[in-house]
């Protein structure tokens, strides 16, 4: 059977959320000096699971020491809007 809709539009249906981390590092050769990393990922909030295991595989694999995260959500998906409009149109 083939799907009808992608994977991650029924993700969003499931309540994930776009979520964008920008991740501020040290360089490992050169410790004082900062870099950034724009992580982007569908997600869980308030407990962003797949942000969370990034940032646990980050300490783990990677070298430059973590300075600071920021991020933002939002819902990609969200219910129709509709307005009545009390006005007649004519058909030509």
């Amino acid at each position: 059977m083939v799907a009808l809709v992608s994977s991650d539009f029924s993700r969003q249906l499931d309540g994930y959320r776009l979520t964008t981390a920008e991740i501020t590092y040290h360089r490992p050769d050169l410790p004082r000096l900062l870099q950034q990393f724009i992580w982007q990922e569908l997600d869980i909030a308030p407990r962003f699971p797949a942000l969370n295991k990034f940032l646990d595989f980050w300490e783990t694999k990677i070298e430059g020491r973590i300075h600071s995260v920021r991020f933002a959500t939002a819902a990609l998906v969200h219910p129709a809007e509709y307005r009545l409009i009390s006005r007649e149109y004519p058909i030509n």
